[in-house]
């Protein structure tokens, strides 16, 4: 496999052309995964570098911005996740204005033709760029034909009845079945969290917690509870415990991102956590005093515990 290069338009080689592929592949999920498997295949096949064009910000975030979605990954997930793909090149274009003014055949034409050589554009079954999405499969097809290049449609990938979107899963996420998110992305949801200090309550109630601030402001945030979590630490993948979202018991203690670590005791704080959803536990409940919530946090960390032992990733 090789290591993905990060690059502009203008660090393509052109000794050769390229089979390429383009969008804002929010999530990389199992339908993106099955389009870029296709454009390395092809491009094995036809010796030509294989090419991911992507976005960033998102187009709507630009042309209408009370639309956009949060994303389920932000650029850095998105190249992490990425870098496995086993593609020769990515390139994340600066979604501008200007750029949002382009018609498909003036990005085609100056963009993937002119600066990146494609010969051969392989898009998903819903696919639709340009001014007004007008970018379709069979405008695309027209321009192909006159500059000179093909291109593939790839048929949608189906979880159950459904076909795996973006869309899909930013739906069940905010639903707050993560459980059910991981099999159309191929990998649990995730967020990313720098350890702050917080009021302490959780070590002195013999429950210590980590206080996670998420620095991405468009990531999207699952809905408050409790949930079953792995966590991804520098030094190595531990099971863990979430609360997100407000303490009723305690009142005036603002809103917080609280992780427990199971069989876990070091200071963490400065430290950036990656924590993988499971499984959601239970929503947000207020308790008639510390011992009550004592009793209840110890069954969501034992919960926590089985759940995650009998969690095997696909």
């Amino acid at each position: 496999m090789t290591s993905v290069h990060w690059t502009s338009p203008r660090g393509i080689p052109h000794d050769c052309g390229t089979v390429a592929t383009v969008g804002t592949f929010d999530g990389v999920h199992r339908g993106h995964w099955t389009v870029l498997r296709e454009i390395r295949e092809r491009a094995d096949a036809t010796q030509r570098r294989s090419l991911l064009v992507t976005f960033d910000p998102h187009p709507l975030r630009i042309v209408r911005p009370d639309h956009a979605p949060m994303m389920l990954t932000s650029p850095i997930e998105k190249k992490e996740i990425l870098a496995e793909s086993g593609l020769d090149y990515a390139v994340f274009l600066s979604f501008t204005e200007a750029l949002s003014r382009y018609e498909p055949r003036r990005f085609v034409e100056e963009i993937l033709v002119g600066r990146l050589g494609v010969e051969e554009l392989v898009i998903g079954y819903d696919h639709g760029f340009g001014r007004d999405r007008k970018g379709d499969q069979g405008a695309l097809r027209k321009i192909g034909k006159d500059l000179g290049f093909t291109v593939d449609v790839v048929p949608p990938v189906s979880v159950g009845e459904a076909a795996v979107s973006s869309s899909l899963i930013r739906d069940t996420i905010m639903e707050g079945r993560v459980a059910d998110a991981i099999d159309p992305l191929g990998r649990p949801y995730s967020i990313r969290g720098i350890v702050v200090r917080g009021e302490g309550r959780g070590r002195s109630l013999g429950f210590p917690t980590a206080n996670l601030a998420v620095v991405d402001s468009y990531k999207l945030i699952p809905p408050e509870g409790t949930y079953a979590v792995r966590a991804v630490l520098r030094d190595g993948t531990y099971a863990g415990a979430l609360h997100l979202g407000p303490r009723p018991t305690f009142q005036g203690s603002p809103p917080s991102i609280e992780l427990h670590l199971i069989d876990f005791d070091r200071e963490i704080y400065g430290e950036e956590v990656r924590v993988d959803f499971i499984q959601r536990l239970r929503g947000i409940e207020r308790f008639e005093g510390v011992t009550i919530l004592l009793k209840q946090i110890g069954k969501d960390v034992g919960r926590a515990r089985r759940v995650l032992e009998g969690w095997v990733p696909a």
